[in-house]
């Protein structure tokens, strides 16, 4: 092995369930979040973390409204961009603090990360990806006037829903490559990246949908050939069953296995269904393991005490 690893964030890494989603609270969740990446820097391992910004873009569009008429509105490319640079931020800063806590010498930094997707992705005509807050039935007249796509969200209320493309290509890959190679710890991709695509003369124009993380951390994890992927998110193993008597926790699996119980259902399209997907791609492209289990128990799962492991 190489000793590359792509670590991937989950959501509840920076605001828990129950949480208001303060800046105090999001700093107390990003320390907590690091035990994972901090084994892997003493395993001398070459780190690239991503992460997710699905709450902190809601809170952005809630602005958006709530600003209307006041100043020009932010388009999702845009949020994507400005969320990177502050959860960057405090993912960078909180690793630097713990670094020198444990004595130990490595740079990090945040790139804000381009991710190429096609134009004329198939969720353009189809977009499922709710972004923003709820709106009630008398909301709708209003909303559709901007051109937004609404839908009843469960029972819960209405949300907008944008195209969630599939990632082609990280503009940035040969640049987080390098940097990775001279041992710095790079925060890149965030959010699953701010979405763009090739005009005819080759330059680049934003995108206004949402590209899934852990599919974005896959791509990146392909492109800069890390062999490691690990994704960590709210539970400490992948199952089958879940939340049902008959639940099974899977300690290993292959990807033969993984592509079978993705087909049989056993994975919800809003959680754990996109992460055995990124899973599946990133072995079948060339990579070596995959990690999944809890933010909390992330460093047991990289000794193999806990979490599930997908292998070619």
């Amino acid at each position: 092995m190489n000793n590359i690893a792509v670590v991937a964030l989950g959501g509840n890494a920076l605001i828990k369930k129950g949480q208001k989603g303060n800046i105090h609270e999001q700093f107390a969740n990003t320390r907590s979040s690091l035990n994972a990446i901090i084994a892997l820097v003493k395993k001398d391992f070459k780190i690239v973390i991503t992460h997710g910004n699905g709450p902190q873009a809601g809170h952005e569009l809630i602005k958006n409204e709530m600003a209307e008429g006041q100043v020009p509105p932010l388009p999702l490319g845009v949020i994507d961009a400005s969320t990177q640079g502050w959860i960057g931020y405090m993912i960078e800063q909180s690793l630097q603090n713990r670094l020198h806590l444990e004595n130990i010498e490595k740079d990090v930094v945040t790139i804000v990360t381009q991710v190429l997707v096609d134009k004329n992705d198939p969720s353009i005509s189809n977009p499922t990806k709710p972004v923003g807050p709820f709106y009630k039935k008398e909301d709708l007249p209003k909303l559709k006037e901007k051109g937004w796509v609404i839908r009843e969200d469960a029972g819960r209320g209405y949300r907008r829903v944008v195209p969630s493309p599939i990632p082609l290509e990280i503009v940035e890959k040969k640049i987080i490559k390098k940097i990775v190679d001279s041992g710095t710890l790079v925060i890149a991709a965030g959010g699953g990246g701010i979405p763009v695509y090739r005009q005819e003369d080759g330059t680049l124009e934003g995108f206004d949908s949402v590209i899934d993380k852990d599919r974005a951390s896959a791509v990146l994890a392909r492109e800069i050939g890390a062999d490691t992927f690990i994704i960590l998110t709210g539970v400490d193993k992948v199952s089958l069953n879940f939340n049902k008597p008959n639940q099974v926790d899977i300690d290993h699996m292959t990807v033969k296995e993984a592509v079978k119980y993705y087909d049989e259902g056993h994975f919800a399209k809003g959680s754990m269904a996109p992460k055995i997907e990124a899973a599946i791609n990133f072995l079948k492209n060339g990579g070596k393991r995959v990690i999944i289990s809890s933010i909390e128990n992330g460093s047991k799962a990289i000794e193999g005490k806990t979490g599930t492991l997908i292998t070619p």
